[in-house]
């Protein structure tokens, strides 16, 4: 086991550093306890005491040659200022590269002001700067240790209300991050912006993000992560795993990886999603798709770090934090013995139902203005409405005669339709009758066409990258899996014809290997029977 290095950030002690009132030096003696070692010191100066700074350095690395000294200049006009000290220090935390993984930090708040000390507490409090308060005293009269004593403490500096304002400023700015920094106006929607916030940067516990297609449930699960990032709860990546695409054999082996050989072949070992999730999120949306096995394994590995992968006697370990994202009701697939209930348990205590856009019709507007703006970040150009055009435009998009059926997936690929075809960049009247037109022919389609209901309701999100020609052929192929009471069966009845030319009739393994292509299985279909 490898023990981890002390660090010590603080001020240089202009005063008390300097040695003019007494010989006890505090920034010298804190690297002299031998029940404490400190193998760097980090210490803050103005530039005005360049001199002293060295000097200083220069005694603690003769006196204590295992500490590294890290002069780190930072100029504050006025050391009594909270703004600027908090400001300065907020800025030297943002930069600096913490390691806990290697190192432990400690906060000295014996030098530098009463300003100072306070923005330390509030800066570690809110783990802008992972470490604990260490604070050190001279020797008392008789001692012969003339490095005194140190012990970790903290402060309750609750009455300092004026600094509250920086923290709201930094509240606001999370706030926004979840939004995608859209100003929506819908109450219920911030207040669970908010909520998601609270929870994100204060647990680690599981998130469930409930809500239909297109209700955004994947981009509030990248803005989480990068929440948890900035806070410091993570360290390591987002895996997004789409587990409608995790189909047989197959969802095993990508989920918690396998030895070379386990999987029937001379392939190589595997890591898995799990493993590369290791240190940071996993976000398993439509967790629903999974089949009971692979639940049961996830609930493993959350609750231990760890799993077993497939063909191996040993454990991995992984330390993730995980996000899940389903468009079903899982109370419901719980008691139809679809989805295990321990599991739900374990996602339950933290939900979050996302309103659909029908729900938010408020948002609308403000979401029309981000989707301008992302358009303009990938055509290179700026695009926007004609006055009638926008006026027609909102008209239809807030009216409750339009039911979005796609959510903010619908609204952003028609936003992005009008600004790929607007003449001269200018988003016309016509543009926007021709696009309405577009949108309701499209929902009337959907919701009449029995095969894009039939294939939306095994594949999901998966439909929308099909080519219509595979549509109308999967469909034919689920439709007759559907009713055949075998593979070999269902083989039989759709090769009868190209079979009788073929020496070698395994109807059954080209069957497979067709459904295989759309990430599909003879046992999921025969489950939806």
């Amino acid at each position: 086991m490898v023990l981890k290095k002390n660090v010590i950030i603080g001020f240089l002690g202009t005063q008390l550093d300097a040695g003019k009132k007494r010989r006890w030096r505090p920034s010298i003696a804190v690297t002299q306890h031998g029940s404490f070692p400190i193998h760097r010191l980090e210490l803050l100066y103005d530039h005005n005491f360049s001199r002293l700074a060295h000097r200083v350095k220069a005694e603690i690395e003769e006196a204590s040659p295992a500490t590294e000294v890290l002069l780190q200049q930072v100029d504050l006009r006025d050391p009594w200022d909270f703004q600027e000290v908090y400001g300065a220090l907020l800025d030297f935390a943002q930069d600096y590269g913490f390691d806990e993984d290697r190192e432990d930090y400690f906060v000295h708040l014996t030098t530098g002001t009463h300003v100072a000390q306070i923005c330390w507490f509030l800066l570690t409090e809110s783990r802008h700067i992972p470490a604990k308060l260490v604070q050190t005293s001279p020797p008392r009269a008789g001692e012969d240790d003339v490095s005194g004593s140190y012990s970790i403490v903290d402060l309750d500096l609750s009455r300092y209300d004026a600094l509250q304002q920086r923290f709201d400023l930094i509240s606001e700015e999370y706030n926004a991050l979840l939004k995608s920094g859209i100003k929506t106006k819908s109450k219920a929607f911030n207040e669970l912006i908010e909520r998601i916030e609270l929870v994100s940067i204060n647990s680690d516990a599981p998130l469930l993000l409930l809500g239909d297609t297109g209700t955004g449930k994947s981009e509030l699960a990248q803005r989480i992560y990068e929440l948890k990032l900035q806070r410091r709860r993570v360290k390591g990546r987002l895996v997004h795993v789409n587990c409608a695409t995790l189909k047989g054999e197959r969802a095993m082996s990508s989920l918690f990886g396998h030895r070379r050989g386990a999987m029937g072949n001379g392939n190589s070992d595997r890591r898995g999603l799990l493993r590369e999730a290791d240190g940071g999120v996993l976000f398993l949306d439509e967790i629903n798709e999974l089949g009971l096995d692979e639940q049961a394994m996830i609930l493993h590995a959350v609750e231990t770090g760890r799993f077993l992968p497939v063909g191996s006697d040993h454990e991995i370990t992984s330390r993730f934090q995980l996000i899940a994202g389903s468009n079903q009701n899982l109370g419901k697939l719980v008691a139809e013995g679809k989805f295990r209930p321990d599991l739900y348990a374990r996602l339950n205590l933290w939900t979050f139902h996302l309103p659909s856009l029908p729900e938010r019709r408020e948002d609308i507007e403000p979401n029309i203005e981000y989707e301008l703006n992302r358009c303009e970040k990938l055509l290179g150009t700026r695009v926007g409405f004609n006055a009638d055009a926008y006026t027609r435009y909102l008209g239809f998009a807030t009216s409750p005669a339009t039911l979005w059926p796609g959510n903010f997936r619908d609204l952003g690929a028609s936003i992005q339709r009008l600004c790929t075809l607007a003449p001269r960049a200018r988003i016309t009247l016509s543009l926007v009758e021709q696009e309405i037109e577009t949108l309701e022919q499209h929902w009337a389609s959907a919701m009449s066409d029995p095969d894009e209901q039939l294939l939306a309701s095994i594949m999901g999100n998966q439909l929308s990258s099909l080519d219509p020609f595979d549509k109308v052929q999967l469909a034919y192929v689920i439709r007759t899996c559907k009713q055949s009471t075998s593979l070999s069966e269902a083989g039989r009845t759709l090769f009868a014809t190209s079979r009788k030319t073929k020496t070698s009739k395994n109807d059954a393994d080209r069957l497979r290997k067709y459904l295989d292509k759309f990430d599909l299985s003879w046992g999921l279909l025969s489950e939806q029977r």
